[in-house]
């Protein structure tokens, strides 16, 4: 898909990946982009620097009553949506000890948030017999994150849900990429002081390959929206990581328990 006078909105918005991306569809000739974020003034920000093609809006992706209305309110204003890019996201470490409400918090986030938006927006894209949704999950949706139990189950279930979406609806005319980057220089590398990368003390998982800028998986982005691509990887070696573990899978965990050790050795 090219991105020339399309209508898209974006999750995320105010920051980040959002944000690169939001700018990107605008510089590729997106007739218009909506900018979203739970920080509805950097949502603003954003889409003002953007300018005329661009609007913005306040949402919590985890009320689906409030995407609903932003669906809504984007079809009625606006006119229908072409892509939807669900891409909001938080880190957060921990595991076993964590209560129940902050990994249902992050499920809300990381994958009925997907969901709710699939709802608002694929009907009309298959009455239309076409569209395009982009959800962003992680390398940790395909091989997992060590130190956060919550955040490497709902992003693989972020994945497993673009893999049924276009399955399901890709004879339809609606397309499905899902976004799985190792380190991002994002707001979420830093959450609560603790970065979601981390094992212990600065210990990196995801940044063993290079941390990239916004700018760069934005790019990758485009690249892949204009193939049509389902997995949309801006660190290749994931795919190698990935391979890796399909093949052997007991020689996979093995070998992340042995990472997880030398990681946490080095900052001992």
């Amino acid at each position: 898909m090219e991105l020339r006078d399309k209508i898209a909105v974006v999750t995320g918005g105010a920051s980040g990946i959002g944000k690169a991306i939001a700018e990107r569809f605008a510089a590729e000739g997106a007739r218009h982009v909506v900018v979203t974020d739970m920080d509805g003034e950097g949502a603003a920000a954003v889409a003002a620097g953007i300018g005329d093609q661009a609007s913005s809006a306040a949402l919590d992706v985890a009320d689906e009553d409030a995407i609903k209305a932003l669906v809504e309110n984007t079809e009625t204003d606006i006119g229908p949506i072409d892509v939807f890019v669900s891409n909001a996201g938080y880190g957060k470490g921990g595991g076993l000890e964590l209560p129940n409400e902050e990994w249902q918090r992050m499920m809300d986030v990381h994958f009925m948030a997907h969901l709710y938006a699939a709802r608002a927006v694929v009907p009309s894209m298959v009455a239309k017999g076409e569209g395009y949704i982009v959800n962003t999950a992680s390398a940790a949706g395909l091989l997992t994150q060590m130190d956060s139990g919550p955040y490497a189950v709902t992003k693989h279930a972020a994945v497993a849900f673009a893999e049924w979406l276009s399955i399901n609806y890709g004879d339809r005319g609606v397309r499905v990429s899902v976004v799985a980057p190792q380190a991002v220089r994002t707001n979420i590398l830093s959450n609560a002081g603790r970065p979601v990368a981390k094992v212990s003390r600065g210990a990196s998982q995801a940044s063993q390959d290079g941390i990239l800028e916004p700018e760069e998986l934005a790019d990758t982005v485009i690249e892949a929206m204009r193939d049509e691509r389902f997995l949309i990887l801006p660190h290749p070696e994931v795919l190698t990581y990935f391979q890796r573990k399909s093949n052997d899978y007991d020689r996979w965990l093995n070998g992340m328990r042995r990472f997880r050790r030398r990681l946490i050795d080095k900052e001992s």
